[in-house]
């Protein structure tokens, strides 16, 4: 994994050379990228990271909600056979 974050790394690190003018907004407040301590676009990274897990949970919560749900009518309709 550290390896991929590298990665990332060095490709935003690409992105930022090939635009240097690009922000991101944190609570309000723009800041350009190529400004940011490598220590503050690792943070960030990982901010991204994060929310990209909580989506991808989000849906597979959404998922198994809606199996429960389908689960649960199968059990209604079995209990009222017997």
């Amino acid at each position: 994994m550290r390896w991929m974050r590298q990665a990332t790394i060095e490709a935003m690190n690409e992105e930022m050379s090939m635009a240097e003018e690009q922000t991101v907004t944190i609570d309000g407040t723009s800041y350009n990228l190529s400004d940011l301590s490598e220590n503050a676009r690792q943070q960030l990274l990982n901010v991204r990271a994060a929310d990209q897990e909580i989506e991808r949970l989000n849906r597979q919560l959404a998922i198994t909600r809606t199996a429960r749900q389908a689960y649960a009518r199968a059990l209604e309709q079995e209990l009222a056979e017997q």
